[in-house]
């Protein structure tokens, strides 16, 4: 990638930026297609400009479902026709005893986690309260299968399932407008949340917000186009669209915000 591409995104982006930059010359070298792993939705942003900007090749994201957040993205050549069989996607349901406990996000995502799984070799975990499936990439399908058989103190067995068997996901995103004096981490969750600028100072201080799921501790951190931020007992907001300033000088946003 040339230099001025980097100017567009932030330092710690590079590596990715990078790793695009190999798959579309993959794809052109070799004229087959490529499969990433899953990416966040900032991820599938960059790849989406990237690809758009730098090359005439085609793309399509697909996470096992429709509203998936994180996808696999498929780059191709003109010719190729992706099917959603390409993405090489399974999906799999936690069997646990219902009656007796309770799983949690956070506790099944550590648990893949801690089994050595790269947190871009699965896609989403959905649950409608009390069911939960995850999604993962087929080549690593048997590996998980055979390492976890708890969650926690939980006994638990993996199946994989067909799609026609997928849950209706609980958490339900809503569309908000909000206007924001900056695009801080301490700015947007105070906005969106209506708590003081030292509360939510506080809680990215202390480690208990992600942005695009690594812990970040700068309030004064900027955020971008389709981040995701997660706030420890508060719920998660998605930068969607940044759409100008008012006449005092706010920034108009759309956001994405899931509320606990």
């Amino acid at each position: 990638m040339n230099e001025n591409v980097y100017q567009h995104f932030r330092p710690e982006e590079r590596p990715f930026i990078d790793a695009v930059g190999d798959w579309l010359e993959q794809v052109e070298s070799q004229y087959a297609p490529y499969l990433t792993n899953f990416l966040d939705p900032r991820q599938a942003y960059i790849l989406e400009v990237l690809t758009r900007e730098n090359s005439d090749l085609k793309f399509m994201f697909f996470g096992g479902y429709e509203q998936a957040e994180r996808c696999r993205c498929m780059i191709y050549p003109e010719y190729f026709e992706p099917t959603k069989d390409d993405f090489e996607i399974i999906m799999i349901e936690i069997k646990y005893p219902q009656k007796f406990t309770e799983l949690s996000h956070g506790k099944v995502l550590g648990t893949m986690m801690s089994a050595g799984m790269k947190r871009d070799y699965f896609g989403d975990i959905i649950s409608d309260g009390e069911r939960w499936q995850v999604f993962l990439a087929r080549e690593t399908s048997n590996y998980i299968e055979s390492q976890i058989t708890k969650v926690g103190r939980v006994t638990v067995h993996l199946e994989e399932r067909p799609y026609t068997e997928i849950i209706v996901p609980k958490d339900t995103w809503s569309d908000e407008s909000a206007t924001a004096s900056s695009l801080r981490l301490d700015v947007i969750i105070s906005t969106v949340y209506n708590i003081s600028r030292q509360r939510s100072k506080q809680l990215v201080e202390t480690g208990k917000v992600k942005v695009n799921w690594s812990v970040n501790e700068r309030p004064d951190y900027l955020l971008d186009l389709l981040d995701v931020i997660s706030i420890r007992g508060f719920g998660r907001i998605q930068v969607q669209a940044i759409e100008g300033k008012t006449k005092k000088e706010k920034i108009r946003l759309r956001l994405g915000v899931l509320r606990k």
